[in-house]
């Protein structure tokens, strides 16, 4: 499965829970997920995988234990009612709009008998519930969950984790390279919507503790999980929002969620309606969606290799409350057409450079590159090029000007063939080391180590890179002429 496609189908919606059941459904070892949890203190026995049904649809349901702390996590103690940044996540009804978000502090939890087996308490103003979902007893616009209550008080003490804490604990934990890129993208993507709707800055956003705990296996965990299957190309059509209102501390405020729509806006995510008065998708959702989908379409032409379905825990009327991923071989060669966005700089720090890489991979370009060029009056410049599938070409484009220093861009279409692509495993004396294999399905193969996991073994061992990369070769050589 690794290196392959995967089309993530959100008809249900889109939750951080939903994403990790799919991909443990998928087939993603539990291992791995479990091992980057332990890493980051919040450990894998947490995870509460179970098999449900759906309308009739066999899915991972996953619960989060949210008792305790995270290990050494730095908590930040809140008095009062008023909390400028408010906690990004999710609730015990995932893809069904079981969110109440109010912008207030946030009191003691009286557990129900679903106690945090319902996914955690999580309170940012903009991501809302209706209030069909459970039986809601709001105390100064507070979020219920499940049968999971929140008293609130002006002078009540909630224990908050800052962003920046989260983030630096992600950023020092010895997490692949991958997981943790793939984990500080989708907690930057919640942390700016939450800081542009609430008029602040990304350093005041703050997790309510339950929520962040909550937040922070989905989150991690799905990294996980993606690192280890390492797709070359993620799609997906678009993602069910919900439509209507919810009435909370802010008055009647419409669905979809307000953080989930500035995600998606920001990443040029597409959306759909779903047909359903309810919200559907999770601010959280939404941010693993817009760091990991590469191109907003609808699958491609391939064999399906497996299928994972993931369980959010609200029953929907007319549907199966699901998300589902797949696994897509495409053809042996494939032919398609991208778009080249260019632009000249002759006045931007190389310094710059790698973040603005960074941020235009972020947005879906496919390649990104810099050419050394000459300008006008013999100065030196660079040209920064990247390729980006159509749905993704203005987010691409809007990264570019953000990020860098030109005042314009120009673009074409470029046809282009590709060779099928997989990843496969091979042992060397450094460790399982990753190889990604480009093949037309007869005569053409090519292989090359995966450079993180190459450096990884590298550092591990005390070696330089180019042994551990050239041990690789000779392996998958070894595994080539055997099979």
């Amino acid at each position: 499965m690794k290196g392959l496609h995967l089309h993530v189908d959100c008809a249900s919606g889109a939750a951080g829970d939903m994403m990790l059941g799919a991909l443990i459904d998928l087939g993603v070892p539990l291992d791995v997920i479990g091992h980057a949890l332990d890493q980051i203190g919040a450990g894998r026995q947490r995870l509460r995988v179970t098999h449900v049904t759906k309308s009739g649809i066999a899915a991972i349901d996953i619960k989060v234990d949210t008792s305790g702390q995270i290990a050494g996590a730095q908590r930040h103690q809140h008095a009062g009612h008023v909390h400028t940044g408010h906690p990004p996540g999710e609730e015990p009804a995932h893809g069904a709009g079981d969110h109440a978000h109010g912008d207030h502090a946030h009191g003691d939890h009286a557990h129900g008998d679903d106690a945090h087996e319902a996914h955690a308490a999580h309170t940012h103003a903009h991501g809302l519930r209706p209030d069909d979902t459970h039986d809601h007893r709001h105390a100064a616009a507070g979020p219920e969950h499940g049968d999971h209550h929140h008293a609130h008080g002006p002078t009540r003490e909630h224990a908050h984790y800052h962003y920046a804490d989260i983030r630096a604990r992600i950023a020092g934990a010895a997490l692949t390279e991958g997981t943790k890129r793939r984990a500080l993208d989708i907690f930057d993507r919640i942390a700016r919507a939450e800081a542009k709707l609430h008029g602040t800055t990304v350093a005041d956003v703050a997790f309510h503790e339950v929520g962040a705990i909550d937040s922070v296996v989905d989150v991690v965990g799905t990294a996980a999980a993606l690192d280890w299957l390492s797709p070359a190309s993620v799609t997906c059509t678009s993602v069910a929002m919900g439509h209507g209102t919810i009435t909370c501390s802010h008055g009647v405020l419409p669905v979809p969620a307000p953080a989930a729509l500035e995600v998606l806006r920001e990443a040029g995510g597409v959306i759909a309606d779903g047909g359903v008065a309810r919200e559907l998708c999770t601010p959280t959702g939404a941010a693993i969606l817009a760091a990991t989908v590469t191109s907003w379409q609808p699958a491609p032409i391939g064999r399906p290799l497996a299928v994972g379905w993931g369980a959010g825990d609200a029953d929907l009327a007319d549907r199966a409350n699901v998300l589902r991923v797949v696994v897509i071989e495409p053809p042996a060669v494939a032919a398609d057409v991208v778009w080249q966005v260019d632009a000249n700089l002759d006045d931007m720090s190389p310094e710059l450079c790698g973040p603005a890489s960074d941020s235009i991979f972020a947005a879906g370009a496919v390649d990104v590159w810099w050419t050394p060029i000459t300008m006008k009056k013999g100065r030196p410049a660079l040209m920064l090029s990247a390729l980006a599938a159509t749905p993704v070409r203005e987010a691409v484009i809007a990264a570019i000007l953000r990020e860098t220093t030109t005042i314009g861009v120009r673009y074409a279409a470029r046809e282009r063939t590709v060779l099928a692509r997989r990843t496969v495993e091979v042992a060397t004396r450094y460790g399982a080391i990753a190889v990604k294999v480009a093949s037309d399905g007869a005569s053409i193969e090519n292989a090359a180590p995966e450079y993180e996991a190459c450096a990884a073994a590298a550092r591990l061992h005390g070696v330089p890179v180019k042994l551990v990369y050239a041990a690789a070769l000779a392996a998958f050589d070894g595994t080539r002429a055997g099979g």
